[in-house]
């Protein structure tokens, strides 16, 4: 038993000395959260998406796959060849990160937890929701009628009701409106800092942009769109990523306590959402550094309405997420809905390098081999690889209880890594491999902390969703920069109770201290 003990040690320190060789940082987070074995991005269940073709066209064939039929865009062995693709491997090195790492301005060890938060939602920005919500409460007073319980908003009471409805995270209550009642989820210590008439009031009026711009009037996302830039440029000014990063869809649509314990009619009546963010984010913090909304249903300026291939509106997505790191030699981590060879292409020419997970049934294979592509049918050994090339960028399949494709120029195809699991050991694998398990499994415990900051406010409009959304999005990089300041060396706030003070402050109430 002690030798188990021992050896299972090992195999820990092994794993934190590797991955910290591949720049993850626990540490910015405190505590460590659980081991994240339903990584979305990397599993080892044999029923994965990474690869089944072979199941789902009826086909099958040996190790080079040449008999089997491939995805749509794939090559024969023949093209393949005439492509330039080549089991011939050659060493490829990225160069140096081309840019500074960590927070762009230095926070002096008195900043409270509203400093940080105002970096990105300051003052003028709450002044101009202040200004669009008296003019919207004005123009539907002169329509429908005046409304004698309305008096016009002020810059304090609109502090104090973003206070409160992002109290619903920090006490997990999904109606803000509970606050106010004599139930479980009741906070006597906040609601008499505004009556709920007058909540409600200010909640029925809300604007960020009360009527439509003359210009651009097909834009579904209008009333939020300048808050989304505002905050897309604090977050480029605030800090600066280090050099690997991920583009993926946040955990955002519902707290996963409530999805394990609510019924199938209750999950049949909730509201889907109708619309889909993606995130570029850093993988050494979390920090979350760009966002783009995109709108399910209706027609937008910005023509990904008019997408209706999803590797093609994925693409689009990727593209813009990263039109700022450009030149700079970052590494990019990718999901299967956006690898693809002619979206990686293109970002090599623009310095940027990437490592994505490839799958038959999500990803644009256009232009891969199909033997690469395709399952043999001679069982694989586990920890076994197989790579082609195509200039700098290597195709990679390898086996772990299932197939699993990679599409990657980030690192070398020559150099081995590790997977290193608690109950299997080491398993061997191409560096690639190890590096996108390493950086997607931290981003997925990074998602487990984030739900902590999950506003729980349904509206029922989706610029409202898409803002309280972003609310979070800000509340948590907030937490991140208080986290690698001086301040969290004065006060160490856990996110709990970072997320209380902020509240109380918001609200201005005297004793800003949290709970324990």
């Amino acid at each position: 038993m002690a030798e188990c003990g021992r050896k299972a040690l090992s195999l820990l320190e092994a794993a934190r000395s590797r991955y910290e060789s591949l720049q993850i940082s626990d540490d910015v987070f405190g505590e460590s959260g659980d081991d994240s074995s339903d990584n979305p991005f990397y599993s080892t269940s044999g029923d994965s998406d990474s690869d089944n073709y072979i199941a789902e066209s009826g086909h099958s064939g040996g190790t080079g796959g040449g008999s089997a039929a491939g995805p749509p865009g794939s090559l024969s062995r023949s093209q393949a060849e005439e492509e330039g693709w080549t089991e011939t491997l050659q060493d490829v090195t990225v160069p140096p990160y081309n840019d500074t790492y960590g927070p762009a301005q230095k926070m002096p060890a008195t900043a409270t937890a509203l400093d940080f938060f105002q970096l990105f939602v300051p003052d003028n920005c709450i002044q101009n929701m202040v200004t669009q919500t008296n003019m919207y409460a004005k123009k539907f007073q002169e329509r429908f009628g005046s409304d004698e319980g309305w008096r016009p908003v002020t810059a304090q009471e609109m502090k104090a009701f973003l206070g409160f409805v992002t109290s619903t995270s920090v006490h997990r209550c999904e109606s803000v409106l509970s606050i106010w009642s004599s139930g479980f989820f009741s906070n006597q210590s906040i609601a008499l800092k505004m009556s709920q008439s007058r909540f409600e009031k200010i909640l029925k009026y809300f604007h960020i942009v009360a009527f439509r711009p003359s210009q651009g009037s097909n834009q579904g996302l209008y009333k939020i769109q300048p808050f989304l830039d505002s905050l897309q440029q604090s977050f480029s000014c605030t800090f600066r990523p280090s050099q690997t990063q991920v583009l993926h869809e946040p955990l955002i649509d519902e707290d996963p306590v409530f999805i394990t314990t609510c019924t199938e009619r209750e999950l049949r009546k909730r509201k889907k959402r109708k619309f889909s963010l993606w995130v570029r984010q850093c993988t050494s913090t979390g920090f979350i550094c760009q966002i783009a909304v995109h709108l399910k249903d209706g027609q937008g300026t910005d023509g990904l309405a008019t997408l209706k291939n999803k590797p093609q509106l994925h693409s689009l997505v990727a593209k813009q997420l990263c039109q700022n790191i450009s030149g700079k030699n970052a590494i990019i981590f990718t999901g299967p809905s956006i690898t693809s060879l002619s979206l990686f292409t293109e970002f090599s020419k623009q310095d940027i390098y990437c490592c994505g997970l490839l799958s038959t049934r999500k990803s644009d294979c256009t232009g891969l081999p199909q033997s690469m592509l395709v399952c043999g049918s001679t069982p694989a050994q586990r920890g076994q690889s197989r790579i082609m090339m195509k200039g700098s960028m290597s195709l990679i399949s390898w086996y772990n209880k299932g197939h699993f494709k990679f599409l990657a120029n980030a690192y070398s195809p020559t150099k081995k890594g590790l997977i290193i699991k608690r109950k299997s050991g080491e398993i061997p694998c191409p560096l690639a491999v190890e590096a996108f398990a390493a950086h997607l499994s931290y981003i997925c415990k990074y998602d487990d902390k984030y739900s902590k900051y999950f506003i729980f406010h349904k509206p029922n409009k989706t610029w409202q969703q898409v803002f309280w959304l972003s609310i979070s999005i800000a509340i948590n990089n907030a937490y991140i920069l208080y986290k690698m300041s001086d301040a969290y060396t004065v006060k160490r706030y856990s996110r709990a109770q970072f997320g209380e003070r902020l509240v109380r402050e918001l609200l201005d109430l005297d004793d800003c201290s949290p709970t324990q």
